[in-house]
């Protein structure tokens, strides 16, 4: 019984805890709240390439990378000037890395 409570105690606190950052996401525009999630899944992603690489993983990876990252660049650049203006969105913009994405490969002709 007492671990129960102790339980309910640590989710409420947790719940307390994380509250502000939650509030602060729901406040974003619905666009940028959109990149914010999408980019946050690539950044996992970017970050979490298997070591020793394992070829089914490695897909795996590279299928959620292509994904989750293609257009974040352009979509930064486009949701920074479209709220140039707004303190908080640029704020929470101003947290992800810029051109992340491999240039195009050129076209040999």
């Amino acid at each position: 019984m007492k671990m129960q409570v102790r339980l309910k105690v640590v989710v409420v606190a947790l719940c307390f805890g994380l509250a502000p950052a939650v509030a602060a996401e729901a406040r974003l525009p619905a666009d940028v709240a959109n990149y914010v999630e999408q980019r946050e899944g690539c950044d996992h992603f970017r970050g979490e390439i298997p070591d020793p690489p394992d070829q089914q993983r490695m897909k795996e990876f590279e299928r959620e990378i292509r994904k989750l990252c293609t257009g974040t660049d352009k979509k930064l650049v486009k949701l920074k000037r479209k709220y140039a203006k707004n303190q908080a969105v640029m704020k929470r913009l101003n947290e992800f890395e810029e051109g992340i994405e491999s240039p195009p490969a050129s076209s040999s002709w």
